[in-house]
């Protein structure tokens, strides 16, 4: 495995990323300069945990309905993360269906 400008595995950088949602995310984006990896998989979560955050905070206001989706936004929220983490810690650039295209992008 390469590393990072910061001397972390990248593999590792890239879980670590994901760790906080976008937070972590933002974090590793900014630090990384180099490591096309990491500076993807912080894009990636960034792009997929900011969104999550956003929907949800708008289905808080909408009664009932709005609280059911936004408990099963939560399921797939853990199922992602946990999924994401995973596949970083693995190596792999597992891209998500629209994020994924727009973290390459911009990474």
């Amino acid at each position: 495995m390469a590393k990072t400008s910061m001397g972390l595995e990248e593999n590792i950088a890239g879980l670590l990323s994901y760790v906080l949602g976008w937070i972590t995310g933002l974090v590793f984006f900014l630090i990384e300069k180099e490591n096309k990896f990491v500076r993807f998989h912080a894009m990636q979560s960034i792009i997929v945990f900011g969104s999550l955050t956003i929907v949800s905070l708008v289905l808080s206001f909408i009664p009932f309905i709005g609280w059911i989706i936004n408990l099963l936004l939560s399921i797939l929220a853990l199922v992602l993360w946990i999924l994401l983490m995973i596949k970083a810690y693995q190596g792999q650039k597992y891209k998500l269906p629209w994020a994924g295209n727009l973290a390459e992008k911009y990474a």
